[in-house]
């Protein structure tokens, strides 16, 4: 803490506040998870806020010419405890949302969205970020330092650094109302997720042990001793419209899980999105651009919406035209049992296990009971051992945030190299989905500062003293979450701001879709899916059977994704107009010809990933970007004959595991492939025909 900083008022205060304190305690320091209090987070942040005004104000009074030492490395290194407060508010948010905790994100979120805009549109700061940026002498610079150079330049200039002082004013306004919009449709969407569906005992009738036996936990962890619910999340949902024969009851489950904010009461989501997106458009305009879609993706990937519709609308047509035909299979079935009705979206998840089951003699819930929870986490660590050499090892001791979290320190090479959390359950308070968070990021800036890492799940526990089995849906996306955490992990960079997965927003998921494919190799399988009771190795023809439906459903997969993907970038490129959501959303899947047995992934009215923040606005498509990039890397690996090669392996680690985004990630990939990417891969890997 500067001197300056420490005479401020409050800040002898901050230093025993445990949501901006330093990080105190074993591996360089733990975070304080079993100090916090909700009632600590205002006073911190507003500590936390006026420290790093303290250490702006020394960067801008410094008289010496603007240099990277003098403004970029001071920047690098102010708003740590800053830093150390949004990560702690992000876990409360995400994990343990309490009334009392919305309570303090309703005040605080425009407040904070309003700080980012002063410093963003400090005009004596950016003129110093772009003295070093024009500077001749930047040449000089590492290339490490002449990229976070132009991060820091590029940040600014997007947020508003040029403009005029009345628009940098309507700038900040619309950021501090978005704030407020953000956090309110997050609040209606947890409220409507944590709502169930009850169940009878005829609900239960030919539903698998485990399932039943979650929505038994489910019910208990509710009060509800005896009984058994749906809770209204994607982990509790799919299974049951996966396996459930009883069709009324699958309808109930499914039209309550899409319609999660579009209920038309007290937490209908349609009037703040509608509100949200016209604010975007006011924002991009006032920045110099035609649309949020042309601002959020000029510094991406795809650099513009057009190149990311091309690439959507080439998969749409063959992922359509699977879709079709898996829809003639399943209703073909429903005939032949006489079941007398046309196929719907909540059948589809049903009667495609059905096909799969005629076509290729395999039932996914066979392939459940060598799906144990701790055998796959094993099997995570097996495989980023063999790619990366990390060893992980249980730690106790360390401060977590509720008893369900576990800690493994990370080693590789005998030396340490991070801590890696891992929260699997669902429960009251905590978001839907599955996530990555960093509480540290890795830098050499300060000494040498490892990698504090944690990945979060929504499984549903099971009754005392039984396994949790998950499904194969589930194990990919320990997979792929694990893949963010190992991007971390590998991070050996100088500087904090391109640490890790600090990356494009299309490029970041190329890392953890990547990941996914290690649960396949034999390696993998032949030591870690065994069975829960037998211990036994999952048999090699069950394995043959999962090897040959590899492809099965990616039409439905590649449908419910990109229709998302597609209506994000459609909402953000139709301009300045009065959106009703719904209605543009039946419209626009209408002209795309969306089959009507499917629904978007994620709708809009529950949209979080578009809704909730500005995170994946118009970039919803970036799963689909990175998946290209993770088919055409897959296939290196199969080219060199193992998925473990050493050598690929290892130019992976150097040339873009390791690299965090001090290098531009166009340039990581052909460093890798020693070419761009190809579309081909993509739709060989799916199935679909060879556009390459």
């Amino acid at each position: 803490m500067t001197a300056t900083a420490a005479a401020r008022p409050g800040f002898a205060f901050a230093e025993t506040n445990p949501v901006i304190a330093p990080y105190t305690g074993p591996f360089g320091g733990v975070p304080h998870f079993d100090k916090v209090k909700v009632a600590d987070f205002t006073p911190a942040l507003e500590a936390a806020m006026a420290e790093n005004d303290a250490q702006i104000a020394a960067i801008v009074a410094n008289k010496a010419k603007p240099t990277f030492d003098t403004v970029i490395a001071p920047l690098e290194d102010a708003g740590r405890a800053l830093g150390r407060a949004y990560r702690y508010y992000g876990v409360w948010s995400s994990n343990l949302s309490s009334p009392e905790f919305q309570a303090v994100e309703g005040e605080m979120d425009p407040k904070l969205a309003a700080y980012q805009d002063k410093i963003n549109q400090n005009a004596a700061l950016f003129a110093k970020v772009e003295a070093v940026y024009n500077s001749p002498d930047k040449a000089k610079l590492t290339p490490e330092q002449q990229r976070v150079t132009w991060v820091w330049y590029d940040g600014f200039v997007r947020s508003g650094a040029k403009l005029s002082p009345d628009a940098k004013k309507r700038v900040a306004a619309i950021n501090e109302e978005l704030a407020g919009l953000y956090t309110q449709f997050n609040k209606n969407l947890l409220a409507d997720e944590s709502t169930y569906i009850e169940l009878s005992n005829a609900d239960l009738e030919g539903l698998p042990a485990p399932l039943i036996d979650g929505a038994r936990a489910s019910a208990k962890a509710k009060g509800l001793d005896g009984k058994a619910i749906i809770v209204n999340t994607r982990s509790s949902v799919d299974p049951y419209l996966t396996y459930s024969p009883v069709r009324a009851t699958r309808e109930k489950v499914w039209k309550a899980f899409v319609g999660r904010g579009d209920n038309g009461g007290a937490t209908d989501n349609n009037a703040i999105i509608s509100k949200i997106l016209k604010l975007r458009v006011e924002r991009a305009k006032l920045l110099g651009y035609p649309t949020h879609a042309h601002w959020r993706l000029e510094n991406a990937m795809a650099k513009t919406p057009e190149r990311a519709m091309e690439l959507m609308e080439a998969v749409w047509t063959p992922a359509v035209a699977a879709v079709k035909r898996d829809v003639a299979d399943m209703q073909a079935i429903i005939d032949a049992e006489k079941g007398g009705f046309k196929l719907a979206p909540w059948d589809y998840r049903f009667y495609a296990e059905k096909v799969r089951k005629a076509k290729y003699d395999l039932d996914l819930n066979e392939v459940k009971p060598y799906l144990e929870l701790n055998n796959m986490r094993e099997a995570m660590f097996f495989a980023a051992n063999k790619l990366h050499g990390f060893e992980f090892k249980p730690v106790t001791g360390v401060p977590v945030f509720h008893p369900d979290v576990k800690v493994w320190e990370v080693t590789r090479k005998g030396q340490h190299v991070g801590l890696w959390y891992f929260d699997p359950f669902a429960r009251e308070g905590k978001r839907s989905g599955a996530w990555m968070t960093d509480y540290r990021t890795q830098e050499t800036f300060k000494g040498k500062i490892t990698t504090l890492v944690s990945n979060n799940c929504n499984y549903i526990q099971a009754g005392e003293g039984k396994p949790v089995l998950i499904s194969w849906d589930d194990a990919e996306t320990m997979f792929h979450e694990f893949g963010h955490a190992i991007h971390g992990l590998c991070s050996e960079v100088v500087y904090p701001s391109v640490s890790g997965t600090n990356v494009a927003r299309d490029y970041v998921e190329f890392p953890s879709q990547l990941n996914e494919k290690w649960l396949t190799t034999p390696e993998v399988m032949e030591k870690y899916i065994i069975h829960y009771e037998t211990k036994k190795p999952i048999p090699k023809e069950l394995v043959d059977k999962i090897e040959k439906a590899g492809t099965f459903n990616q039409g439905f997969i590649t449908v419910e994704y990109l229709a998302s993907a597609l209506i994000d970038m459609k909402l953000h490129l139709a301009g300045d107009v009065t959106i009703d959501p719904d209605k543009f959303e039946r419209e626009e899947l209408a002209k795309l010809g969306m089959p009507e047995e499917i629904v978007m992934r994620h709708r809009t009215p529950q949209f979080g990933h578009v809704f909730s923040s500005d995170g994946y606005s118009a970039g919803y498509y970036s799963y689909l970007w990175s998946d290209t990039l993770t088919a055409d890397c897959w296939e290196a690996f199969v080219d060199a004959g193992s998925a473990y090669d050493r050598p690929t392996a290892d130019r992976l680690y150097a040339t873009i595991m390791s690299q965090g985004n001090r290098k531009d990630p166009a340039q990581q990939y052909r460093d890798f492939r020693g070419r761009d990417p190809q579309i081909g891969a993509l739709m060989r890997s799916r199935g679909f025909p060879d556009k390459a």
